[in-house]
C-alpha cells in the first residue's frame, strides 16, 4: 500500500500537479490539504463523474482557504464511509473508514493568526487519538501538521524556540497524539538520523533548493500498520507548493 500526502496550495492552481502526482506515484491513498476551494470551484478534471475515475474522492472545502481531501483507490478499498470529527474547523479534517481503517487527512492549523484556537485543536486531536487506541481502531493521519516535532525536523539555521510550529507547548501536544493514539510517525521512524528530513521551505532565498526547512507533514500510523512500513521519501523536486509530497510504502 502506497500513502501520499500533499498540501498543494490551492488545488485550481496544481490541477496538472496533482494529476502528473497522481500518474508518478500511483498512490493507493492520496491526502491533499489547502485545496483552497469549494466543490463547485474545483476543476473538472478532479472533481466530477469523469474525474479521477480510479478512486473513491472527497473534497471537503471552502473558497479560497483551508480545505482538504482523501483518495482512496477503487481496486483496493471498497467503498468508504466519509465523516467529520468533532474538532474539525474550517473545513480541516476529513475521515475515510474503509476495510477496518480510518484514513484521515489533516491541515492543522498555523497559529499565526489564532495560536489559542490551534493550542485548543491539538488538546481535541489528542484525544480523538486516544478515543481510537481505546477503541483499538486502525488509524492513520496524513497531512500538515504544523509542527516540527524536535529540533532534527528544522534545518539549523531556522531553528528559533520561541517561533511558532517549533514551541516546547505545541511539541508536547504533538508527542501526546503519538503516545496516547498509540501512533507511529513513520516518516522518522523510517529515517531516524537525518537531519535534512524535510517538507516545506520558505519561498525566499532559494530555501527550497538549498534544503533549508522544515518537516511539518507527516503520517502518522497505529502501530500495527506502522511495523509494516517499508520505504519513505520526500519528493522535494515535484511541484511548486511550498511543501512537497511525502510518499510512505506499506507491505501488503
Amino acid at each position: 500500500m502506497r500513502i501520499v500526502t500533499w498540501n498543494v496550495n490551492g488545488a485550481r492552481a496544481r490541477e496538472a500537479q496533482i494529476v502528473e502526482l497522481v500518474e508518478k506515484e500511483a498512490p493507493d491513498v492520496l491526502c491533499l490539504q489547502e485545496i483552497k476551494a469549494t466543490t463547485e470551484q474545483l476543476p473538472a478534471t478532479l472533481y466530477g463523474l469523469t474525474a479521477l475515475p480510479d478512486f473513491h474522492a472527497f473534497w471537503h472545502g471552502a473558497a479560497g482557504y483551508s480545505g482538504v481531501a482523501v483518495l482512496l483507490r477503487k481496486s483496493r478499498f471498497s467503498a468508504p464511509k466519509y465523516t467529520h470529527p468533532s474538532f474539525d474547523m474550517e473545513t480541516r479534517v476529513v475521515e475515510a473508514t474503509t476495510d477496518g481503517t480510518t484514513f484521515v487527512s489533516i491541515y492543522a492549523p498555523n497559529g499565526g493568526k489564532d495560536y489559542d484556537a490551534k493550542m485548543a485543536f491539538f488538546a481535541k486531536l489528542v484525544d480523538y487519538a486516544a478515543d481510537a487506541a481505546k477503541e483499538k481502531r486502525s488509524i492513520v493521519l496524513a497531512g500538515d501538521i504544523n509542527i516540527a516535532l524536535a529540533d532534527l525536523d528544522v534545518h539549523r539555521s531556522q531553528r528559533r524556540k520561541d517561533m511558532i510550529g517549533q514551541r516546547e507547548e505545541e511539541r508536547v501536544l504533538l508527542r501526546a497524539v503519538l503516545e496516547k493514539g498509540h501512533l507511529v510517525d513513520v516518516g522518522r521512524a523510517l529515517a531516524p538520523d537525518d537531519d535534512h528530513l524535510f517538507t516545506w521551505w520558505p519561498y525566499w532565498k532559494a530555501a527550497r533548493q538549498r534544503n533549508l526547512g522544515w518537516r511539518i507533514d507527516y503520517v502518522l500510523a497505529s502501530e500495527a500498520l506502522a511495523k509494516k512500513a517499508k520505504s519513505g521519501a520526500v519528493r522535494r523536486e515535484f511541484g511548486t507548493s511550498d511543501h512537497a509530497p511525502v510518499v510512505v510504502d506499506f507491505e501488503d
